[in-house]
């Protein structure tokens, strides 16, 4: 069972109760709508800036960092997405926390530590490589974009053995779907990164027709796996309430 503080709490201390499906769903609708809006606002307004390499070759996509970074509105769109959706990815990762010192077995409780650690640096790099872009800040967004994928990447795998091999309790039907969908996400992911990692070193090196295309869709991919991955917390908490009242914080409760 997960903590319950409602039977020793005063209801008129709560400051907030909403189902944990409900901020799910914004936590990802902001990056997710931010995203799909600057890809198809450079391909309709931007096309030939947004697509240019320094190869200058036929490409028909731009890369992530072209579409959300370097042009107006994307630029603000895109920000702003990601700074109010910070708060409820940090939210989020403490909620998991405390799932995990509940359901995991102590001798592991650092691995659920670890997890939600990598979630939160995942989170702040998201930030500062959106914020920092790769057109003014070059170097401070490599960096950014480096922490972001090998947290996120790292954090994806933990994350996943955590619910599969280390539960004191035995899954429900919707955490096995959860799991499920963590397993088939993240293999997705490391295969698209892996594939964008070779079409940017092949264009890089042949500059061929093309190639640059290939690899701003496997950056897509992996960007919406990323995405689809912290979605399934939409399963973890199946028909629990996210609370927050005056003594516990914030806490999860049955509905």
């Amino acid at each position: 069972m997960l903590p319950s503080y409602e039977r020793f709490s005063d209801p008129k201390s709560v400051f907030f109760r909403l189902p944990f499906a409900r901020l799910a769903v914004v936590a990802l609708s902001l990056p997710l709508g931010g995203f799909f809006f600057c890809v198809i606002w450079s391909l309709t307004f931007d096309f030939v800036r947004s697509t240019y390499t320094h190869c200058d070759v036929t490409n028909y996509l731009p890369s992530v960092s072209a579409a959300i970074g370097n042009y107006e509105p994307q630029k603000t769109v895109w920000r702003l997405a990601i700074f109010l959706h910070l708060p409820l990815r940090l939210a989020v990762a403490k909620i998991y926390l405390e799932h995990y010192r509940e359901h995991i077995r102590r001798s592991r409780r650092l691995l659920g530590i670890l997890a939600c650690f990598l979630n939160v640096v995942e989170d702040l790099a998201l930030f500062c490589l959106s914020f920092w872009t790769s057109a003014d800040h070059y170097e401070t967004h490599r960096n950014a974009f480096v922490v972001f994928i090998a947290c996120s990447e790292c954090y994806m795998l933990v994350s996943y053995l955590l619910n599969r091999n280390i539960r004191k309790t035995v899954l429900l039907p919707h955490e096995e779907k959860s799991l499920r969908y963590k397993r088939n996400l993240f293999l997705v992911n490391v295969v698209a990164f892996g594939l964008a990692g070779y079409c940017f070193v092949r264009h890089n090196s042949h500059c061929e027709a093309g190639v640059y295309t290939f690899f701003a869709l496997f950056e897509y991919i992996v960007v919406l796996t990323n995405m689809g991955f912290h979605m399934t917390s939409y399963w973890d908490f199946y028909a629990l309430n996210v609370v927050c009242d005056a003594k516990h914080g914030l806490y999860l409760s049955q509905i």
